[in-house]
């Protein structure tokens, strides 16, 4: 069998992976089976195989995926010159992300896999991954505290908690309601970030 080009790879990477995704925002993690996958993504459960062992290796796929995306977006932002530069920053690429229909498709999986995170210790550690990388925000908040651009009324670990809150928060709410505003909520946000960060700190 001739060996695929790394386009093709890909693809076939990515097909089994978009197949999965559909199978699990429709029945749930659980009761989705690696047949289904394969029957979803039109392979032979060898092709599939070859690529992922599991349900789980996939949901890992896709979170490096998403946690390397963060990780920019994070480093990005840190690199404005002030604290509400960056946090005005970081949550406007966010929020574009979420936007993206493609997206809201596999963030209502990741629901899924928080609830079922509850009980499978593997998918436990998937999510705690992803919730981590808020302490690469907590040097830079406790910076502009000491600075006096972000405010000291609140402990820095505790505002890097309620910013992932406020992205969290949407993500299930938007899964519940695909229609909800996201506009109307960036608009909040913009509120949130900016009691957070005066122009003169308390």
């Amino acid at each position: 069998m001739p060996r695929l080009t790394p386009a093709a790879e890909q693809e076939r990477r990515d097909r089994i992976i978009n197949a999965a995704l559909d199978c699990f925002a429709e029945r749930g993690v659980h009761a989705t089976t690696m047949q289904d996958i394969c029957r979803r993504s039109g392979l032979s459960p060898g092709a599939v195989y070859c690529w992922f062992p599991g349900k789980e290796t996939i949901i890992e796929a896709v979170a490096r995926q998403r946690h390397q995306h963060e990780r920019e977006l994070l480093d990005t932002a840190l690199h404005a010159a002030d604290s509400r530069t960056a946090l005005h920053a970081f949550f406007d690429a966010y929020f574009d992300w979420l936007a993206d229909p493609a997206e809201q498709h596999r963030r209502r999986v990741s629901v899924l896999v928080w609830a079922e995170s509850l009980v499978d210790d593997r998918l436990r550690s998937i999510v705690g991954d992803g919730i981590a990388q808020r302490t690469l925000a907590l040097d830079a908040i406790r910076s502009g505290q000491a600075a006096g651009t972000v405010t000291r009324h609140a402990d820095a670990d505790a505002i890097t908690r309620l910013a992932l809150a406020l992205i969290q928060g949407f993500i299930l709410q938007q899964a519940w309601e695909p229609e909800v505003d996201i506009e109307g909520y960036r608009r909040a946000l913009d509120l949130v970030i900016d009691a957070l960060t005066p122009r003169q700190a308390d």
